[in-house]
């Protein structure tokens, strides 16, 4: 049997390795789909087998199909890697294996969340006070807050959600805006909440607030900071004074764009968040943590615990002096992802969030002038965060420049269609990411241009 110790060292090298490789391997390797698949299934033999041999042989037969998500030229969707002391105090919630459920049983898994927690509220500027969950990712986060609004709203008509269900419930209205991310319908689907009223965006993505018609109906509003193509922002601050006006809920998804409140140059792209009932993001974007990673904060805790707590005689509840996890989010066991979090906000501290960010935004606007030039190529977004939408002056041209770039492996991205034509992605929220990174990108885009134009 093999040596805890030895295996673990093993690992560490393996892992070093990889991470090593990434500034010179493919982003994304053309892979021979029959070979990994035929290396990866194995028939599950009858006796055990070493570890250390189990993981060798997984590590090279994975390898093939390993993307290099975590390294500096991957554009695609809007990724974050793995910052060392976030990767590093992830390894230890493997090895600590906490269940991060309960207080009582796992009490430093909880603490780490509290103070984590209030870190990031501080960092938001979000009002003191407000209640949070530590979720998978921003999907579960708007599960999460619109769960609360939905008990919070209907509370206050006198329906008891707990009790009653949702058959034959008041009808709670949902607005959203067009370029609204596909997230929060899912979420409101999982919900049985139904499809949401639509209100145009703008050429930009941005929510049309005119178009906002607001009343005496319940309703919640879903507004967006970093809509997921050109990285723009809702007016919060208009739509959060529409909302206050009639009593309406208003839900802030801010998956990635919430994180611009960090930086002082571009806070004002997210001025009136404080104002918000709820708010979604992620902690595996741009705070540069492992997967899965993402935050649901709430302004009214009541509603919050209301819609996700839960008791069970054999469980050790607190007593209500401490805060146990589960009555905040809709995991009951759980991984303690509050010390990613903890150790990738100490290891940058507040300047060093804001330098991230900062610095993140700063490449995609020299992404996208240097795009621009290229021949007939069309930034189409004002590059306000770190998201460049851009394409050629045909789909055809389009398409197969982001083919050729994605097959060269000097960098990865993501297609999307705009305006009904194919347009192209570029997302910046990697901590490794460099201007050489960026030229390599562009460069490969050069090389694409020119070489459908020889043909």
């Amino acid at each position: 049997m093999t040596d805890t110790r030895d295996l673990l060292a093993r690992t560490a090298e393996l892992s070093a390795d990889f991470l090593e490789s990434l500034d010179g391997r493919p982003v994304l390797p053309e892979v021979d789909l029959d070979a990994l698949r035929a290396g990866l299934a194995r028939s599950l033999q009858d006796k055990p087998i070493d570890a250390r041999e189990v993981l060798e042989q997984l590590v090279a037969d994975a390898d093939p199909g390993i993307a290099g998500m975590p390294g500096g030229r991957w554009f695609g969707f809007v990724l974050g890697g793995s910052l060392p002391a976030a990767l590093a105090a992830d390894w230890m919630t493997s090895t600590w294996d906490q269940n991060a459920g309960l207080f009582a049983p796992a009490p430093a898994a909880a603490i780490v969340e509290e103070v984590a927690g209030e870190w990031l509220r501080e960092l938001f500027e979000l009002p003191q006070g407000v209640s949070y969950a530590f979720v998978t990712g921003c999907q579960m986060a708007h599960v999460t807050a619109l769960a609360a609004a939905r008990e919070h709203i209907l509370h206050a008509l006198g329906w008891e959600l707990a009790d009653r269900g949702l058959y034959g419930a008041p009808t709670v209205r949902v607005v959203v805006g067009a370029k609204r991310h596909v997230t929060i319908d899912r979420a409101l689907r999982l919900l049985g909440m139904g499809a949401p009223e639509i209100v145009r965006a703008d050429d930009q993505g941005r929510m049309v607030v005119d178009d906002l018609r607001l009343d005496e109906r319940t309703t919640i509003v879903c507004a967006q900071v970093g809509e997921v193509n050109t990285g723009a922002c809702d007016d919060i601050e208009t739509i959060a004074a529409r909302a206050r006006e009639v009593g309406a809920w208003l839900h802030v998804d801010g998956a990635f764009g919430l994180w611009a409140a960090t930086s002082p140059s571009l806070r004002h792209l997210v001025r009136g968040v404080e104002h918000a009932d709820s708010w979604a993001t992620d902690a595996h974007k741009w705070l540069n943590v492992p997967y899965d990673s993402g935050l649901a904060f709430c302004a009214h805790p009541a509603a919050h615990r209301a819609a996700m707590g839960v008791h069970a005689e054999y469980l050790v509840h607190d007593a209500g002096v401490n805060r146990d996890q589960l009555d905040w989010n809709p995991e009951f066991s759980r991984r303690a992802r509050g010390f990613p979090v903890y150790a990738a906000l100490r290891s940058l501290g507040r300047s060093g969030v804001s330098e991230l960010v900062t610095r993140s935004c700063a490449h995609a606007r020299h992404a996208a002038e240097a795009l621009a030039e290229l021949p007939g190529a069309e930034v189409l977004n004002d590059v306000v965060l770190n998201q460049v939408l851009f394409r050629f002056n045909t789909d055809e041209r389009t398409r197969e420049a982001l083919h050729a770039v994605q097959e060269s492996g000097a960098a990865w991205l993501s297609g999307t269609t705009w305006d009904d034509r194919p347009a192209i992605r570029v997302s910046v929220s990697n901590w490794q990411t460099s201007d050489a990174d960026v030229e390599r990108l562009v460069d490969a885009f050069r090389a694409a241009v020119v070489d459908a134009a020889a043909v």
